[in-house]
């Protein structure tokens, strides 16, 4: 067949796996993974616990940059945008929060033929978030209260539990001799 331009199965292979761990595959399996939106709470914060925080988190569209080296490793962005409320028995303060994940992921191959995603659990250091509130008593009962620390633990141990779910493990996993018996045709 003199109109291709062969290449080894070493090249191939890592051409194969350039191509099949695009920015926008792992973003849409980054997605699955983390879904649209979660609710958190009530959780008891503050002095003697007396507050009662409860929040809906909104997860926006994950960014990607892939790097291309040895490894083919990935930065992750995931935008959040928090609605919360403390509940103080005498009053509700509600807070616009706005924050995001930061994820490393890499792309691995595993026997038979597996083309595998890991991605790396977030601690709450990789959780930055921004709160606003329209009252001075507001602000008092999130310091106070250590709200926003809560926040980032709470979220960090979510998505680590939505990496560990059988959900994830499905969308992180790909069999490439399974989808290859499922497409080839011999035609």
């Amino acid at each position: 067949m003199p109109d291709h331009q062969y290449v080894t199965y070493e090249e191939f292979g890592r051409r194969f796996f350039e191509v099949a761990v695009s920015e926008q595959r792992v973003g849409d399996a980054i997605a699955a993974i983390a879904g649209d939106e979660f609710e958190m709470g009530p959780i008891a914060q503050g002095p003697g616990k007396i507050a009662k925080v409860t929040a809906r988190v909104k997860i926006q569209t994950p960014q990607v940059t892939r790097h291309v080296s040895e490894l083919i490793t990935f930065a992750i962005r995931i935008p959040l945008e928090i609605d919360m409320v403390v509940d103080l028995r005498i009053d509700k303060p509600r807070f616009m929060v706005f924050g995001e994940i930061a994820l490393r992921a890499e792309a691995l191959a595993a026997e038979p033929l597996l083309l595998i995603l890991d991605v790396h659990k977030p601690r709450a250091a990789d959780i930055s978030i921004h709160v606003t509130s329209k009252s001075l008593r507001a602000e008092v009962v999130r310091i106070v209260g250590g709200v926003d620390a809560e926040i980032k633990r709470f979220i960090a141990a979510h998505v680590s539990g939505e990496i560990d779910s059988p959900e994830s493990h499905r969308a992180k996993v790909i069999d490439v001799a399974e989808q290859l018996d499922q497409t080839w045709t011999g035609v």
